[in-house]
């Protein structure tokens, strides 16, 4: 049946249509005989109320929007996944965009989900705050920030703190031998790109060794430039003989590269990947990965989300991260074969 409207239900019923409508928006000033069959009316008929229409007449739409920076990603993938149940549990649909890691796609998705009179916005934001989130706080809606922040804004966020996990890293490759170690960077327009190359360039110090810049590739978080970040690190006069990878995009793109030059991972060179997505668990081999919790991350969002739709003024979060070692990283130190290792000048 199509077209039910309040008044159907009314008319079912037996009351008018504006104790229907009290009834059905959970006013208490309702008897509870009129509620009865008020719900079985609506149960009948497969009511369903016009969530456009009461969210004018109540400002509230019990959605909230998700902007991540890349559906691919598998980490966000997971993430959104922790958001959106979180948010199912409390009463609230989400509405989920893609940035694509474009500023101006994910400024367009904003815009979107403005307009969609979401109640919150859970947003990676890209950039460095103008646009998009400048329109969200001059409109006041409530904001949480997700994996990245952006300086000078004071909203509230949930991160990881990475330079634990990326310090673990660096220590056990240089306790298998390895002294250049190569790194294919997230982009420096991202806090999480800024501080996983920080944390990089301060656990090298730690284990004694200067940072090579022709062991830095800056990509942009995704596997074509984890690819075209490894070939760099290959092709140097002393190549790399272990490499980090900022995040699980990056590694699938340096994974593919190796295996197209027939370099064995774990063997010819280390890997080791920042983000935990289950499949680098199933490799073969199985790869070493800097872990932190994306359902964790999800979760504490939509809480802390919740809490500013409140009118509460929560403080953010930083969560942990740790090295999980495995077979990629797990062999000492050994020459990268030729033609791939290339001879020193005398």
């Amino acid at each position: 049946m199509t077209g039910i409207t309040i008044k159907d239900v009314a008319l079912l019923a037996g009351v008018s249509a504006a104790t229907a409508s009290r009834v059905l928006s959970g006013h208490p000033a309702t008897s509870p005989d009129a509620r009865t069959k008020v719900a079985a009316a609506a149960r009948d008929l497969d009511y369903r109320p016009n969530a456009q229409a009461r969210a004018l007449r109540s400002t509230r739409s019990d959605s909230i929007g998700l902007l991540v920076p890349d559906v691919r990603n598998p980490f966000f993938a997971d993430l959104a996944h922790a958001c959106e149940q979180a948010a199912l549990t409390s009463g609230y649909v989400t509405l989920l965009g893609n940035a694509n890691e474009n500023e101006h796609q994910h400024d367009r998705y904003l815009g979107t989900l403005i307009s969609r009179r979401v109640d919150g916005i859970i947003v990676a934001p890209l950039g460095d705050g103008e646009g998009g989130i400048r329109s969200l706080i001059a409109r006041g809606i409530p904001t949480v920030f997700v994996d990245r922040t952006i300086d000078g804004l004071d909203i509230p966020s949930v991160t990881t703190d990475s330079a634990t996990g990326i310090r673990q890293a660096v220590s056990h490759l240089a306790s298998l031998g390895h002294t250049r170690i190569g790194y294919l960077s997230g982009p420096l327009s991202t806090s999480t790109g800024r501080d996983r190359i920080a944390a990089f360039t301060a656990a090298l110090a730690e284990s004694g060794f200067e940072q090579a810049p022709e062991l830095v590739y800056y990509g942009d978080f995704q596997a074509a430039s984890g690819a075209a970040g490894m070939r760099a690190l290959l092709n140097n006069e002393d190549p790399p003989t272990a490499v980090l990878a900022a995040d699980s995009l990056m590694a699938v793109g340096a994974i593919g590269l190796l295996n197209e030059r027939g370099l064995v991972i774990g063997r010819d060179i280390a890997l080791v990947a920042f983000d935990d997505i289950e499949f680098f668990a199933l490799l073969n081999p199985a790869l070493s990965v800097v872990s932190h919790s994306a359902a964790e991350m999800g979760r504490i969002a939509v809480d802390l989300l919740l809490e500013v739709i409140a009118g509460g003024s929560p403080e953010s979060v930083v969560l942990p991260s740790e090295l999980v070692i495995r077979a990629s990283s797990s062999s000492p130190i050994r020459p990268l074969p030729l033609p791939f290792a290339r001879r020193k000048k005398n």
